[in-house]
């Protein structure tokens, strides 16, 4: 393994223990996203009011709705048959987000079923469109709300329940804002009994026939959540809350706006846990770089070669030191000169045949070498070719020197 990638695999895995153990006796954080959804054990989440339902409704059946959307599943039950023509459900849909999560097809739907005597309960900040202009009905926020901060709830039926709800947590500050009075019937309200700000109070939940059936409409969803379930006696509220709905079958929507499948991705529970979570994000950030930085392929050192040695010249030398040795001096000129005039013949074309004036002119034109030089070594060739001999040895060392000053 590259030394390199050592060094980065060793940075990472130090930073993940660096991470593990700064996090190791820390508290995991509340998660305090309302999600709504009925596996979320966080304080908004609806686990709780999904074990306990069946309590809350002990005269009722309920089933779970786990459609797409609520069209998908009224839709499925209703009766075409043009004799019926009516639903072959009854009861109470209940849909309960922290804000509306009904497409305006399913809310048309939803009016429709309503309208064959049936009941609907929405607890939600905000209502689809079409529902609010059917029912004549709209919603604003509390513009107190800021400086007088909602905690307190109440019922308008002190018979049914006289308690003022201090609730606090995730409580809104949406309320009815319009109603068609001659209709609606107001259940329920909310405000501000603090001594030290001025008190308001604002309707919350309503009762309003429509057709053959009824909506009950309310705009404190956090109530049902965990948190305020299992938060001393809060859960009351919510359970006065529902004993408004009449008898019947529950058909509770549980898809709401956030996806409260378990998710099934293999990473779920690194991701769950934020010391995993960060050291995942380091790798992945790390191998970026690493990536960044390496994306140039390397190359592998290319080894120096020695460049082959010349036989031909090795061999040269060895039989010219052969014939000098042999004292053969009359030979070695000989080939001196052969190899002289070939070379001319060869990178000139000049003609060899004639060692004359003419000869060494064009010599001198081609080459650029000194004239005399030229007529030098010429007139020791002659000298030699004509068989006057003065000490070979000297006639050497003269006609090697002359062909050196013309050939390199």
């Amino acid at each position: 393994m590259d030394k390199s990638i050592k060094i980065y695999i060793a940075v990472l895995v130090f930073i993940l223990a660096l991470i593990l153990i700064a996090d190791r006796d820390q508290p995991k954080p509340i998660d305090w996203r309302p999600t709504y959804a009925v596996n979320d054990k966080i304080p908004y989440g609806l686990y709780v009011f999904d074990k306990e339902i069946n309590g809350f409704f002990k005269n009722h059946k309920v089933e779970r709705v786990s459609a797409l959307t609520p069209y998908e599943f009224l839709d499925s039950k209703y009766d075409e048959d043009s004799l019926a023509q009516n639903y072959k459900i009854k009861g109470t849909f209940i849909n309960i987000s922290e804000f509306s999560t009904i497409d305006d097809q399913s809310a048309k739907e939803l009016l429709y079923f309503v309208s064959h005597g049936n009941n609907a309960f929405l607890s939600m900040k905000t209502l689809p469109g079409p529902i609010l202009d059917s029912l004549k009905i709209d919603i604003d926020s509390d513009s107190q709300y800021f400086v007088n901060k909602i905690n307190t709830f109440w019922f308008a039926n002190k018979k049914l329940d006289s308690k003022k709800h201090h609730l606090v947590g995730g409580m809104g500050d949406y309320f009815f804002s319009k109603i068609d009075t001659l209709n609606t019937v107001v259940l329920g309200y909310q405000g501000n009994t603090n001594k030290l700000t001025p008190k308001f109070k604002d309707v919350n939940f309503i009762k309003i026939p429509y057709k053959n059936g009824y909506f009950y409409l309310h705009t404190q969803p956090a109530a049902f959540t965990n948190l305020h379930l299992l938060k001393g006696n809060d859960y009351e509220y919510a359970q006065s809350l529902l004993s408004y709905i009449p008898k019947g079958d529950i058909f509770w929507y549980t898809k709401g706006q956030h996806n409260e499948s378990i998710s099934g991705s293999p990473l779920r529970y690194i991701l769950s846990q934020p010391a995993l979570k960060w050291a995942w994000y380091f790798f992945l950030i790390g191998m970026l770089i690493f990536i960044i930085f390496n994306a140039k392929r390397k190359q592998r050192i290319v080894p120096i070669l020695k460049p082959l040695p010349n036989s031909t010249i090795d061999f040269t030398k060895t039989i010219g030191n052969l014939y000098y040795q042999e004292g053969d001096h009359k030979n070695i000129i000989d080939k001196k000169i052969i190899y002289f005039l070939e070379k001319i013949r060869t990178e000139y074309l000049i003609d060899t045949t004639k060692l004359d004036d003419t000869f060494i002119k064009k010599l001198h034109y081609k080459t650029g070498k000194s004239e005399t030089d030229i007529q030098e070594l010429i007139f020791l060739i002659n000298e030699h070719r004509n068989s006057y001999h003065g000490s070979l040895e000297e006639d050497l060392i003269r006609i090697n020197n002359a062909i050196e000053k013309i050939i390199h």
